[in-house]
């Protein structure tokens, strides 16, 4: 791979051969990225409605079980 970049201006290689892999590749990594958050949202959410459920869930059995001791 070093012998292909040899003896060419160090723009080439820093400037132009990255913008052509994001011209080419863009699409996709934007639509690997959207993913990416997208998932990480969705867990989010899920982790925060099964953790508001358990703390419900909790808060009513206890609350039951307290009455009952009286």
């Amino acid at each position: 791979m070093r012998e292909i970049f040899t003896g060419l201006p160090w723009w080439v290689k820093w400037v132009a051969v990255p913008v052509i892999a994001l011209v080419v590749f863009g699409g996709l990594i934007a639509s690997v990225v959207g993913f990416v958050i997208g998932l990480l949202f969705k867990v989010l959410v899920f982790v925060a409605l099964a953790g508001g459920l358990i703390y419900v869930v909790r808060k009513f059995t206890s609350s039951s079980s307290s009455r009952s001791d009286w």
